[in-house]
């Protein structure tokens, strides 16, 4: 009789324990793409595995019951939450969408909210009830057995423990535990909201300041200039540029097409390893950093505004400080992403119907950034599933990296790369084609295209990512293109533009001539595109080196 009693309780507290593992998993797959939902699941591996391991003083017995129960309880909150968002709202907890909605949110206009979606929530929290009193339950009845543990059996559940540690060493995999990642979130909704007052006083510094210089246009007429941001692209992983796999068939047939109205900077780099940094010089005509302030300094933007310019920000980012610090001085902004971080998976291509509606607006003004995640890791996720064109290897770059000592899994993610650069390739072309087609009737029109900064895949270490150490890590592309007639910009001297030296941090002088911008201390000097153009070398963390290669 004893030993039946003793089965039936270990078939109860079998399916117990399935059916907690079923409960908990669902919440976690439920909240998170599959590959965050496994390193979920290692994280609430040991309280599992301590559930399971043998404890008979009972004070011992209900401190378990208490801690595993709340722990699971976390998890099983923290997916069900962020169901709700991804499938209402596409977006993660930490998105910028999400995070500005609930900064900018009153108690009243969250009871509100709560209350014009009532049904969602009832039917969301009865869910949440009912998932909180399976699976306590199922604690209840797990923590109940008593049956030692086999010599085998204590080895499998310490192998689980160590699998478990793993995901608590790992920072970026301990960071989203809901345990610490509710209350950073908590912290970022507070920074958000004593930040915006101080970003909002910057900004209409900067429009201050624009008005101030009194900027005018060259020339009447309607002109068109779009401007093309990506990240993480390295020139030297291009075909455009020199590179041995066929990566950007798209751009070099259009360089083809519009000879005579197309420039390829051979040898263009950014000055900052990474995008915020990037992105304040390139916009403050290289004056800032994303520390500086305001001062007397320029942004862009805020000067094409000021002289009448129509401003659009589009992007496939998900990032507050770009938000704040540049998007918020357009006049219309659109963010199609809203799962911040490398494991996003929106692809450019989506923007492209973003731009089309722009460049077919009646302003007669317009300028357009669109900001692409380009080439930014993970690299697997920049392009579709289907488009794999170098995974076969075999080829000349695959040969010099063997003889460079580069090894497989160092080869194989520059396979990746460059597959993300042949995408890439054909959304930067289309957007070029786009700006041709929509080009204003007795206007002009001109187009430009530069990378943030560079990405080390193997060319000068064995490293795969940001390298603000290697030269490839500030290597861009630089491509411009004008409109038939667009004045100013005649055929090339003898001194070739596209072989001139050129920083990222100096592109808003260029731009600002292909917008015809003019105001009080413009200088031609460094924009690249004029006869004064001086060339000054940028201050490199990399020790002497040469900039026209």
């Amino acid at each position: 009789m004893t030993l039946l009693k003793e089965a039936q309780s270990a078939r109860w507290v079998g399916f117990a324990g399935l059916l907690l593992v079923a409960g908990v998993s669902g919440a976690i797959l439920a909240g998170h793409e599959p590959l965050r939902a496994a390193q979920m699941a290692v994280l609430l591996l040991p309280c599992l595995v301590w559930l399971r391991w043998p404890v008979v003083q009972p004070g011992w017995r209900l401190a378990r019951w208490a801690v595993v129960s709340l722990a699971v309880a976390v998890f099983l909150v923290d997916g069900l939450v962020r169901a709700y968002l991804r499938s209402r709202y596409q977006a993660l907890p930490d998105s910028s969408m999400v995070l500005a909605a609930v900064a900018n949110t009153t108690w009243r206009e969250a009871a509100e909210y709560l209350t014009a979606h009532s049904v969602a929530m009832g039917i969301g929290a009865g869910l949440l009830m009912a998932g909180l009193a399976v699976t306590t339950t199922a604690v209840a009845i797990c923590n109940r057995h008593t049956r030692p543990l086999s010599r085998v059996g204590r080895w499998l559940l310490i192998l689980l423990l160590v699998l478990g540690s793993i995901g608590y060493l790992s920072k970026p995999w301990r960071r989203h535990h809901p345990a610490l990642f509710w209350p950073a979130w908590a912290a970022q909704v507070d920074a958000l909201r004593d930040s915006w007052s101080d970003q909002a006083r910057q900004r209409a510094q900067l429009m201050s300041n624009a008005r101030a210089a009194g900027p005018t246009i060259r020339q009447d007429g309607p002109a068109t200039v779009v401007l093309v941001l990506t990240d993480s692209v390295n020139r030297d992983n291009m075909s455009l540029y020199g590179y041995g796999r066929d990566t950007t068939p798209a751009l070099a047939a259009l360089s083809r097409e519009e000879a005579g109205r197309w420039l390829t900077l051979r040898h263009a780099w950014s000055v900052e390893p990474g995008t915020v940094a990037s992105l304040s010089g390139i916009f403050s005509f290289g004056a800032r950093d994303q520390y500086d302030p305001v001062g007397d300094s320029h942004h862009l933007l805020a000067l094409a505004r000021a002289a009448g310019y129509r401003i659009w920000w589009m992007s496939n980012h998900d990032d507050l400080a770009i938000d704040q610090q540049h998007a918020q001085l357009a006049d219309t902004v659109e963010m199609i992403n809203r799962e911040p971080g490398r494991s996003t998976s929106s692809l450019d291509g989506e923007l492209l119907d973003c731009l089309e509606e722009a460049l077919v607006d009646p302003a007669p003004r317009k300028l357009i950034v669109v900001h692409l995640l380009g080439a930014h890791p993970h690299y697997r996720l920049r392009a579709p599933d289907t488009m794999r064109p170098f995974d076969a290897g075999n080829d000349a770059v695959e040969a010099q990296m063997v003889r460079a000592g580069r090894p497989v899994w160092l080869r194989e993610l520059r396979q990746t790369y460059d597959a993300a650069i042949r995408y890439h390739d054909g959304v930067v072309a289309e957007t070029a084609r786009l700006t041709r087609r929509h080009a204003p009737a007795g206007g002009q029109a001109a187009w430009m295209f530069l990378s943030d900064h560079g990405q080390e895949v193997g060319h000068d270490i064995v490293h795969a990512g940001h390298s603000p150490g290697t030269a490839a890590g500030y290597r861009v592309p630089a491509l411009v293109w004008r409109s038939a007639g667009f004045p100013g910009l005649g055929d090339p001297s003898s001194d070739d533009p596209s072989r001139r030296p050129f920083r990222a941090d100096w592109a808003a002088w260029t731009l600002a001539d292909l917008m015809q911008l003019e105001w009080s201390g413009r200088s031609s000097q460094r924009n690249v595109l004029h006869p004064d153009y001086r060339w000054e070398p940028p201050a490199l963390p990399l020790g002497p080196m040469r900039f026209d290669r």
